[in-house]
């Protein structure tokens, strides 16, 4: 998951970009948010299988903070650091909401829940936020609408894996709650004064919602009985994926795409994720797919489909 969301037109670059020219840079960095973000669900569950969760997560997100933080300074120099307390304030409230409870959550659900039935339920944060926005006083168009509709009915399929006993209900529930928290999170970052840097407010974001996941794991008792040597190779090399990659890489490269690319190809990445998720994790972890998650996850990446090429005309 990433740090910030294109589908409220609110937080879209400038209008320059549309216009913008595709070069072969573009359609790299498109690559390695399709398939970086994609996998972290699959590095996820991973982790997850010898590691705590919340502190497994914490440790991703505080280091990957601290390497963003040390290219920020490289690059733009220490002075791109400064940020004033309602800064910090806005970039904690956004990181203990999309870090904390957005991939925190994600990270618990992913110990019960298959990693492609995860991403599929997590596609769904673009139907939330258009829910936010209408409950702000926004009125979608009546196809953004219809989507959210459909893709309700999809997220309604994929549940019945807990209803029906396949997988935990509880896991299931918790992914559909770090979606809206993701999407709270998304909905209120544009809203709020962070850094104009938008690679320093990551950082923070990064720092805030990594200690909380820190602060939760050891309230949670995830330190006891913690022996470091009962930690597998494979969980030690998808946290540093995901530490690295997936959270430094990735990033970096949306970021850029928001600058550099029209926003409504940079906008399908939240369609394409959640299928490299289900194909990832159905040929590397042998996750079955089962036919309420291949129609289910048609459907809700279908109506994201029709909500962001709706939104992306505005």
């Amino acid at each position: 998951m990433s740090t910030s969301t294109p589908v409220d037109g609110r937080a879209a670059g400038p209008a320059a970009t549309a216009r913008a020219r595709i070069t072969g840079a573009v359609w790299a960095a498109l690559a390695v948010v399709y398939v970086v973000w994609g996998s972290t669900y699959l590095g996820i569950r991973i982790v997850v299988e010898t590691m705590p969760p919340f502190l497994s997560a914490g440790a991703r997100f505080i280091t990957a903070g601290l390497l963003l933080s040390a290219v920020v300074a490289l690059r733009y120099g220490p002075a791109a650091l400064r940020a004033t307390r309602a800064q910090l304030g806005s970039a904690a409230l956004v990181g203990l909401l999309l870090v904390l409870g957005g991939n925190g959550l994600v990270v618990l659900a992913e110990t019960s829940v298959p990693s492609g039935l995860a991403a599929l339920l997590v596609a769904a944060v673009p139907m939330w936020v258009v829910v936010l926005r209408a409950g702000s006083g926004d009125r979608p168009p009546l196809r953004t609408l219809a989507g959210v509709l459909v893709g309700l009915t999809g997220l309604a399929v994929l549940t019945s894996p807990g209803l029906s006993g396949e997988v935990r209900l509880s896991g299931v529930l918790l992914v559909v709650a770090a979606s809206v928290l993701w999407s709270v999170g998304s909905f209120s970052a544009p809203r709020l004064k962070l850094p104009a840097n938008p690679f320093t407010g990551s950082a923070y974001q990064m720092f805030a919602g990594g200690i909380g996941a820190v602060a939760v794991g050891l309230l949670r008792g995830e330190q006891r009985g913690l022996d470091p040597a009962a930690i597998s190779t494979a969980s030690w090399l998808a946290l540093g994926y995901l530490t690295v990659v997936g959270s430094l890489v990735g990033f970096t490269a949306y970021v850029w795409l928001l600058q550099a690319a029209p926003l409504s190809l940079v906008s399908t990445y939240a369609y394409v994720n959640p299928v490299v998720a289900v194909a990832l994790g159905a040929l590397i972890l042998d996750e079955a797919l089962t036919w309420p998650i291949l129609v289910g996850g048609a459907i809700v990446v279908a109506a994201v489909g029709v909500i962001v090429s709706t939104e992306r005309k505005k």
